[in-house]
């Protein structure tokens, strides 16, 4: 890792990417040893407008909070790839949920189309952890957090009683990165 990666999660207000990233976060700082910064935004709107939750990781001290040059991108709807894909450095990870993002961008990028939100509802019965699922996909590109790093953060967060769901998600999502 370098001394500065950026990860932008972005989609629709409701959908838990501030609580994706703030799992990131805790998983990357408590369990992995390195510093993290969590910040997010979200449009006037609770539910259904655009949303954003950026996490910057470093072996360093972070001067500066915001992400700039985005090294991970994941986008669960249409409107926030044609957002935030002009900040993915060229050889950046786009995440993708392939039934919300059809119009692909152009670029050289490592892609990653997946049916993140298809994984929740269908297999784990829940499409309320699909941010869940995408965190699992994020732990298998991102060498700075391991599986099981995130596990322990989102084991920490989650509902008592949805733990099993929660590890299952999380599984599926690392699962679906090949």
């Amino acid at each position: 890792m370098s001394n500065r990666y950026e990860v932008r999660l972005s989609g629709a207000g409701g959908q838990g990417l501030v609580l994706g990233g703030v799992i990131l976060a805790e998983a990357v700082s408590l369990y992995e040893g390195n510093n993290a910064v969590q910040t997010q935004s979200y449009g006037p709107e609770a539910r259904g407008g655009a949303s954003k939750s950026e996490v910057i990781i470093s072996t360093e001290e972070i001067d500066y909070p915001k992400a700039t040059q985005i090294d991970l991108l994941l986008c669960l709807t249409q409107e926030s790839c044609d957002k935030y894909v002009v900040d993915l450095k060229e050889d950046g990870i786009l995440i993708a949920d392939s039934r919300m993002v059809k119009d692909l961008p152009e670029g050289n990028y490592r892609i990653y189309n997946l049916p993140i939100i298809d994984t929740a509802k269908e297999k784990v019965g829940k499409v309320f952890v699909a941010n869940i699922v995408a965190l699992g996909a994020i732990a298998h590109l991102v060498d700075a957090v391991s599986l099981a790093s995130v596990e322990k953060a989102v084991l920490k967060r989650v509902p008592p009683g949805t733990e099993e769901l929660n590890k299952k998600a999380l599984k599926l999502g690392y699962d679906l990165v090949e």
